[in-house]
Formats: C-alpha cells, structure tokens, sequence
C-alpha cells in the first residue's frame, strides 16, 4: 500500500477546498477526507470519505493504519464567534485533537502534521500595524487562546521529540465555494453573497475594521506549498505569519460597487467588533517569503471579479 494523506475537518470551509486541491496532486484515493458529518454531500461522494470524530483519539488511530496514513491535515475547529458561545466545546476540540495526531507522529504512527493556526493568537497588545513573526501574543477570545497553546505544543513536540509538524496563521479566508464556519471575518465572504442576492449587506463590524485577509486560492497554495517545502528550510515551528491583503468593509464594499454600482451597504456591529478590534490590521509575513518563498496572487479588485462572477453562476443556474 502507497502512503496516504487524512484531512480531519474536511467538509468545513478551508477543507473542503483543500481536499479537492490535495486530490489534483496527489490522486483520488490518495487522499481521505473525513469529519464528523456528511453534510456536505459533493465532498462525501467525490472520493474515500471516512465520518471520524476529531476527539476520539482511538478512532484516528485506527483509520491512520486502516488506511496507511502518512500525513494528516487537522483542519477541524470551533472558530473565533463560535467559540465565544460554547467556550469548553472549543477547548476540547481545539486541544485536544491537536494532541491525539501530535501522539500519533511522536509515536511514529504518522510522518508529518499540518495544524491550522490563526491571527486569533494575537490580542489588543499585539502591534497592529505589520504585525511581527514573533511578538507580544495576549489572545482575548477562547478560539485564539486555543491557537496559541497550540503553537507552542506543536514547537515543543519539534524539538523535543522531532515531530514534523508545520502550520500558518491564517487571516480571514474569502471563497465562493463553501460557506464560513463561525468566525469573525465571516462579512467578507457573507458580503459577495448578499451583493448577488440583494444588492445590499448590513455589515457587523464598522466600516474602518481593517483586518488581514486572504483569497481562499492563496489560502490553498500556502498548505500545500509549506507541506512541500524541504524540512531544513523551515525556521518556525510554531506558526507562520501568512500575509495578503487587508482591507475594511468600507473598503470591499468599494471595490464591489466597482462592478455593481447600485450595491448599498450599512453598519451594526455586534459582538464580533470587539474581537476584531482585538486583531492586528495587517501582517508582517517575510519569514514565510523567506523561509519557503512563499507569495500571494490576488489583490482585492481581482479576488472581488472572482467572486461576484462565481457567486453569480451559483445563484442564476
């Protein structure tokens, strides 16, 4: 048997897309998707699909060697708003699926881990403006109190038992394919929708919210860049700053009245203003650039052309 990868959280919004990517190179049934659900129908049916409870450390054991596994991808989460409403559910995902595959490889049952971490670790002591690699990281909400701790587990299993385990802190992820999962940067992607559907958005963060972000394309070549990139090569084993574009909704809404100029947009923030503001608004990512040259493709106008022609097709066939 030829060695395989697993994606845990495969149907959420980052892996489904993964999923798909992770199958063009390395083949169909190479790749296991698996969650905790069969929610999303299209995923379960494209190819080996396996219902696996990411706290159920046994039960990811067994599918690892069931199906030879060599790489996992644990992108399952409760996210920043979700997170807010059921803090210990956080905590127990979040946690401690991480330890069950970073048991796995220290045990040698896996070669190497992706682990998704976010720009949640930082806080409101946090510099905002081009946001250092290694900075003051003082996280008010349980989801990026959650990625921090993670980071530093993900460190410690490197160095103390030479687990390959690599992970990005991802900003807000943008797509057209699959909905967000409960985080705070959800009006980016909620917004194109409302744009095809409407013609207008009530955004809940104020118009000036600048905040990090990031085309889910990019998003994808990130993964799987830094997944290939040589070992030796990589000098952070936490988690790497990932850097695109940032922008308000002022600003996105801007660039969709480009091409829809009767498209309207009002403000009322909610409790999600308060982990915004929490955030940094932009992100210094030059280890990455350095380290496995890592470097973006879309601005926002392109990343707005898509998506509104895109969501256009899904809402008129």
């Amino acid at each position: 048997m030829s060695s395989k990868i697993l994606i845990i959280g495969a149907c959420g919004q980052i892996g489904t897309e993964l999923t798909i990517k992770l199958r063009e190179i390395h083949g169909v049934d190479n790749v296991i998707a698996s969650d905790i659900n069969t929610r999303n129908l299209d995923l379960v049916n494209a190819g080996p699909f396996v219902i696996l409870d990411a706290k159920n450390f046994n039960a990811i054991k067994d599918c690892c060697n069931n199906h030879n596994i060599d790489t996992v991808y644990l992108m399952a989460a409760l996210l920043s708003a979700t997170g807010e409403k059921y803090p210990m559910e956080a905590w127990d995902l979040n946690m401690n699926s991480l330890f069950h595959v970073l048991n796995l490889a220290k045990s040698k049952q896996i070669q190497k881990v992706f682990w998704p971490s976010s720009i949640a670790v930082f806080g409101p002591t946090t510099p905002r403006e081009q946001t250092p690699q290694h900075t003051i990281c003082e996280p008010t909400t349980v989801y990026g109190i959650t990625k921090q701790v993670g980071e530093r587990w993900c460190e410690y299993y490197h160095e103390k038992y030479g687990v390959d385990v690599r992970s990005i802190r991802y900003p807000g992820i943008i797509s057209h394919k699959a909905m967000p999962g409960g985080g705070t940067t959800d009006y980016a992607v909620e917004i194109y929708h409302e744009a095809i559907k409407e013609g207008k958005y009530e955004s809940f963060l104020s118009e000036n919210t600048n905040l990090p972000m990031m085309f889910m394309d990019d998003a994808i070549k990130a993964t799987t860049e830094i997944m290939a990139a040589n070992s030796e090569n990589l000098s952070i084993r936490s988690s790497y700053n990932l850097s695109a574009i940032s922008f308000s909704p002022k600003e996105i809404a801007e660039s969709i009245k480009a091409v829809m100029p009767n498209f309207k947009i009002t403000y009322t923030p909610d409790f999600r203003q308060a982990i915004a503001d929490s955030w940094p608004s932009s992100i210094d990512d030059s280890v990455a650039r350095k380290d496995w040259n890592w470097s973006h493709d879309f601005n926002l106008d392109t990343m707005t052309k898509v998506m509104l022609r895109e969501l256009a097709k899904t809402y008129n066939s």
